[in-house]
């Protein structure tokens, strides 16, 4: 039995359907994020880009499909293995991988705001503007989890 009181096998078929479930929020922005930067490449503004730009797309899109494949990991690992007993695995790997792709996601978000302020203010005004959105993914999805773990419930 768990601290729930519920024994262990429903222990991780919770926390497998919570990560699951997770799951599906951040598939859909990285899905939306990605389709967006697939119609860019075949623009006549991009034809135009200039060498940096072109560049910082293409980390952007190497960002955004790394994060795809990281997000999209646990639910394939679910299905290859749900019969095998593997819950245990699949959370624990499944828990670093997602974290690895919401890295990724934040930085293909982060590319994408600087790759369209570079594009149409320059290069001073995507700096910063980058580095805002850099730092609200960091503090929001990073920082304040480790500040709240430290907090006692009410």
């Amino acid at each position: 039995m768990t601290d729930r009181g519920e024994p262990r096998h429903q222990q991780l078929a919770r926390n497998l359907n919570e990560l699951l479930a997770e799951l599906r929020v951040a598939q859909a922005g990285v899905q939306i994020l990605f389709g967006f930067l697939l119609a860019v490449a075949f623009t006549e503004l991009f034809r135009a880009a200039s060498g940096f730009e072109k560049g910082l797309y293409l980390v952007t899109v190497l960002f955004t499909a790394t994060a795809t494949a990281l997000l999209t990991a646990p639910a394939a690992w679910h299905r290859l293995l749900f019969r095998e007993g593997q819950r245990t695995q699949i959370l624990r790997v499944g828990n670093r991988v997602v974290v690895a792709g919401l890295v990724c996601l934040a930085v293909a978000v982060t590319l994408t705001v600087a790759l369209i302020v570079k594009v149409i203010f320059g290069g001073v005004v995507m700096a910063v503007l980058a580095a805002f959105v850099g730092g609200t993914f960091t503090v929001l999805w990073f920082v304040m989890p480790r500040v709240l773990r430290g907090r006692r419930p009410e």
